[in-house]
């Protein structure tokens, strides 16, 4: 596995929505997450489980 990850384009847009200061932050956790469930692609429903996982 690389370690660049492909982000959907639902999941772009969700990234999107996320204010610019944080958003790095935000992506990287995202990535994390994604990379412990073994995927490869990010998806809309993995940045829709950090936002419950961190509590946003």
């Amino acid at each position: 596995m690389s370690d660049q990850l492909k982000w959907t384009p639902e999941a772009r847009a969700k990234l999107k929505s996320i204010p610019f200061f944080v958003r790095s932050q935000a992506r990287e956790r995202i990535e994390h997450l994604a990379r412990e469930a073994d995927l490869d692609t990010v998806t809309a429903e993995i940045i829709d489980q950090a936002r419950l996982e961190f509590g946003q």
